[in-house]
């Protein structure tokens, strides 16, 4: 599974390099991304809720996120 790092990266990079990482995947495939700002938390539910990818967000230590991206 790639891993994305967006640690440091502020709204809208971390979108762009997500939407960039989504062309790329085959159905069945997942990425990780890891994120430090609550913001793009938001921005990632709010751009995916429409899509058929599935995704899950888990903070894994205080303000830092791991994000599971999976095309079905």
């Amino acid at each position: 599974m790639n891993k994305l790092d967006c640690f440091g990266d502020i709204c809208p990079v971390p979108i762009l390099k997500m939407k960039n990482e989504i062309e790329h995947l085959n159905q069945g495939e997942s990425f990780q991304m890891v994120v430090d700002h609550s913001c793009v938390i938001e921005s990632i539910k709010e751009t995916l809720k429409k899509s058929t990818l599935i995704y899950e967000i888990e903070e894994v230590l205080n303000g830092v996120w791991e994000i599971t991206i999976t095309k079905v």
